[in-house]
């Protein structure tokens, strides 16, 4: 923290009330004493986070001065803060964490790779919300504790709403990011989501100027030593497919990509739990556990198993768990550099081959473009899947310019030669409400056929509006499914919307990014 603010927060926190890096049990056993959740049948600590069940997007903002003014892309994404909005905000969150009972502060670190790594403090009203930051960030040695200086510091006070005529605010909630201070101020909201995406934010803003790409992706190792990365936004299957029994896990959501290979920027995993079953995802299934944390996840009130079919509390329930539950994971998390880089797109009109092969240009564009749908809950609002074009995957996350984490893409994929995919998860047979969800199933397998290289010289098509070659043979999964079009009841049908896509697909990229070069541009599909 800024030196100021460092020595405002010190003074409310040397107090006998605040309990400094407790075990993961009594955080547990402190949540149950204060009535924040019970425990589920398997030991996993549940709680309900009230009306904000997902990341409240309109409610970030981050502080314009001068560390931001010329580096920060402001825009509907990056609103800006003044200082004296900030200072305010700063200060009634002082005065209300020094009228709380118990104050819980967790130290630790974002980063695996030592060279790259940020020392971090999270202060929280809530025992949960603590408990939930041990398992999710990468947690000291007893050595490592004794001299840790945090470099950003996270203030979490769920019960403290804002006035946005007095605050500046867009509602009672509010997430503000201070780069000069190096402090995010979180408040009015519980979904847990905020303190781990807010960081990530920050990781967006600080590594690229380290020569590190920040990546929102998931990645795990195969036997072989080929190391994969999924980028995805939530419900495309970043976690899911990165659990892969037969490799071993890095990390499920936030990568650091350097000259040395990439490193997870976490120690733990935020599994999305809607529809989760042990067949289909046994180690997420096993890792809800006592020191696990379940968030808006229905329990039976007698027995308190967990339904995870059950989505009336929102679609977006979540479960975070500490790395170390993932047997066989690699540790520490750091691997090569990949041999393969996936792009996961739940795909709601139903038109997207579920593999794809991107060259060249086609790269640069899908990845800028991040076309995928948003699913129901995760975010505030969203009630049914919605088209939408998020760049890096990430959009939301970004500090800078969008341009500056794809041309850095584009560079590592061409030194390291990895070669591209872009899978989708989403939508066969037709549009979202007509269609059928992809199988997992095959998803696997086409992921597993492309990890290995076993895909590199099967026979491909041209996908006649989209431009990228498809497979036409993945053994183990049906050929009908490779073609879209032939999956739909009405050819017409697949046309018009095909098309309607790919218009949306020029309209996005001719909207933001107009100047980039012509190549690039030309590398997205056809309408016509």
């Amino acid at each position: 923290m800024g030196e100021k603010a460092s020595l405002r927060l010190e003074a409310v926190l040397n107090r006998s009330n605040t309990r400094f890096n407790l075990s993961a049990a009594q955080l547990a056993e402190a949540a149950i004493q204060k009535g924040e959740g019970r425990f589920s049948s398997t030991g996993a600590f549940s709680t309900s986070t009230g009306k904000y069940t997902g990341r409240s997007p309109k409610d970030k903002f981050i502080v314009e001065d001068d560390v931001t003014r010329d580096t920060v892309a402001w825009g509907p994404v990056n609103v800006p803060f003044s200082e004296e909005q900030f200072e305010a905000i700063f200060e009634i969150t002082l005065d209300y964490l020094k009228e709380l009972d118990e104050l819980f502060v967790f130290d630790g670190y974002v980063g695996a790779d030592p060279e790259h790594q940020m020392s971090l403090r999270v202060v929280n009203e809530y025992a949960w919300q603590n408990l939930f930051s041990r398992q999710l960030f990468i947690r000291p040695s007893s050595d490592e504790l004794g001299s840790h200086k945090p470099q950003f510091t996270v203030i979490a006070v769920p019960g403290l709403t804002a006035v946005p005529e007095r605050h500046g605010t867009n509602s009672e909630a509010f997430v503000v990011v201070s780069f000069k201070e190096r402090v995010v101020l979180i408040g009015g909201s519980a979904y847990a989501g905020e303190i781990k995406k807010s960081i990530f934010s920050v990781m967006n803003y600080l590594l690229p100027a380290q020569g590190v790409l920040p990546m929102h992706c998931s990645a795990n190792v195969g036997q072989d030593g080929r190391t994969a990365l999924f980028f995805g936004l939530s419900g495309t299957g970043k976690t899911t497919l990165s659990a892969d029994p037969k490799r071993q896990l890095v990390g499920d959501d936030e990568h650091g990509w350097s000259t040395r290979g990439i490193f997870n920027l976490e120690g733990g995993c935020y599994a999305k739990c809607i529809n989760l079953s042990r067949e289909h995802e046994p180690q997420i299934w096993d890792a809800i556990r006592f020191g696990s944390v379940l968030e808006n996840v229905v329990l039976d009130p007698s027995d308190r198993i967990a339904d995870y079919n059950d989505g009336s509390l929102t679609e977006n329930t979540r479960c975070a768990y500490p790395l170390d539950y993932i047997p066989g994971r690699v540790d520490p998390s750091m691997a090569g550099h990949p041999k393969a880089v996936v792009f996961l797109t739940a795909d709601a009109f139903g038109v997207l081959p579920p593999i794809s092969i991107l060259e060249d240009e086609q790269i640069m564009y899908h990845f800028i473009s991040g076309y995928t749908s948003k699913l129901a809950g995760t975010e505030r609002g969203i009630q049914q899947p919605e088209a939408t074009f998020s760049a890096c995957f990430g959009e939301p996350f970004l500090p800078l310019s969008p341009l500056a984490y794809a041309e850095m893409l584009r560079s590592r994929v061409d030194q390291y030669g990895a070669k591209v995919y872009l899978i989708n998860t989403g939508w066969s047979g037709g549009p979202y409400g007509v269609g059928e969800r992809i199988s997992l199933k095959y998803t696997r397998q086409m992921v597993t056929l492309a990890l290995s290289g076993e895909l590199d010289d099967v026979e491909t098509r041209v996908d006649p509006i989209f431009g990228f070659r498809v497979p036409t043979i993945c053994p183990g999964v049906p050929a009908e499914i490779l073609d879209p079009r032939q999956t739909w009841a009405d050819l017409g049908a697949y046309d018009i919307k095909a098309k309607e896509l790919a218009k949306a697909f020029q309209d996005n990229f001719k909207s933001k990014y107009a100047d980039l070069a012509p190549e690039v541009r030309k590398a997205g599909p056809t309408a016509g």
